[in-house]
C-alpha cells in the first residue's frame, strides 16, 4: 500500500502575506534587515513613526520572510543567511547607507547590565556627583576612583576607566555606573544586512557613527590644511593665508632695508665728520 504525501497547506493570509513582500521587494532600492532584540516595543513604534515616508517596516516570522525571497524572481539567495528571528525588514526608495545613519540617529542610550562586553572603554569623568557619602564611598573605591567629600557630597577628583574596550561589566561597575547615571550602550534597530537592490551588493557590519566620522573629517581637514600651507599649495583654501604671510615678509624685508640704510647714512655722516688726517689714513689702510 503506498503512503500517501502529506503536502503541508499555506494558509491563505501567509500567501497574502508573502505576495505583499515580493511587491516591497520589487519596488524598493533598498533593503535592510534589523534586529528589534530587547528593543521595547514603545520605542519601535516611534522609530516607525520617524521613518514615515522614508521606509515601510515590516517584522514577519522567519520563515515567511525566507519564501517571500525565494519566490521573489531576483538572486536574493545571499539576504536568506541574514534573515533570523527577532528581526524586522525595512523596505525603501531612500540609499541604504543614508537609511542605516537614520536608524543610528535613533538610537537611545541604555544602562548597563553585569555580564555585558563594553564596545567602548567606559570611564568615570572628574567633577562633583549627587551621591551623599555612605557605601557608595567604598563602591568607588574598589574600582580605584580617587574620591572627596565636598560640601555634603561625593566628587570624583580625577577621570577613570573602569571598564576597558572588550571587557565584560562587573557587578560592582554596573552598580557604580547606576548610581553616576552612566549610559553607556544605546538601543535601536540595529542593521544586521543592508542590499542595494539596484545593484545586488550586500553589506554586513555597518556601523554608522556620524559624529566620530565628522571628527574624524574635521582632524584630517586641518592636517591637510597645515600640510598645504607649508608646502605652499595655492587654492580658495589657503590664498588668504599665503597672501597674509607674504605681506607679512614684505613688511618685514621693508623694516630690515630701512633699517640697513639708516645705519649706512649714520656711517656715511660718520666718515664725514672725520678730521682730514683720520680721512688720509682711512684711505690709505
Amino acid at each position: 500500500m503506498e503512503e500517501k504525501k502529506q503536502t503541508r497547506k499555506i494558509s491563505k493570509k501567509k500567501i497574502e502575506t508573502i505576495k505583499k513582500l515580493n511587491e516591497l521587494i520589487k519596488n524598493n532600492n533598498t533593503i535592510i534587515i534589523a534586529s528589534v532584540k530587547s528593543l521595547p516595543s514603545r520605542q519601535f513604534q516611534d522609530i516607525r513613526k520617524k521613518l514615515r515616508g522614508k521606509a515601510e517596516v515590516k517584522v514577519v516570522k522567519k520563515n515567511i520572510m525566507l519564501k517571500a525571497i525565494e519566490t521573489a524572481g531576483k538572486n536574493l539567495e545571499k539576504l536568506k543567511a541574514h534573515v533570523c528571528e527577532d528581526s524586522a525588514v525595512l523596505f525603501s526608495k531612500e540609499d541604504a547607507f543614508e537609511l542605516a545613519g537614520i536608524l543610528a540617529e535613533n538610537k537611545n542610550p541604555i544602562a548597563a547590565k553585569p555580564g555585558q562586553i563594553a564596545i567602548e572603554s567606559i570611564e568615570v569623568e572628574e567633577g562633583p556627583t549627587e551621591l551623599a557619602p555612605g557605601p557608595a564611598i567604598s563602591e568607588l573605591s574598589s574600582l580605584g576612583i580617587k574620591i572627596a567629600v565636598e560640601e555634603g557630597k561625593i566628587a570624583i577628583k580625577e577621570k577613570k576607566v573602569i571598564v576597558k574596550k572588550g571587557e565584560k561589566i562587573s557587578n560592582e561597575a554596573a552598580s557604580v555606573m547606576s548610581k553616576l547615571e552612566i549610559k553607556p550602550f544605546r538601543i535601536g534597530l540595529e542593521p544586521i544586512v543592508l542590499l542595494d537592490n539596484k545593484t545586488g551588493k550586500i553589506y554586513t557590519n555597518v556601523k554608522i557613527d556620524k559624529e566620530k566620522t565628522i571628527e574624524e573629517l574635521r582632524i584630517t581637514s586641518l592636517k591637510s590644511l597645515s600640510f598645504a600651507q607649508k608646502i605652499v599649495y595655492y587654492c580658495k583654501e589657503t590664498i588668504g593665508f599665503l597672501l597674509g604671510k607674504a605681506n607679512a615678509n614684505a613688511a618685514a624685508l621693508e623694516k630690515l632695508q630701512t633699517k640697513q640704510e639708516k645705519t649706512e647714512n649714520v656711517d656715511d655722516k660718520t666718515q664725514e665728520n672725520k678730521p682730514e688726517e683720520n680721512k688720509e689714513e682711512t684711505k690709505n689702510e
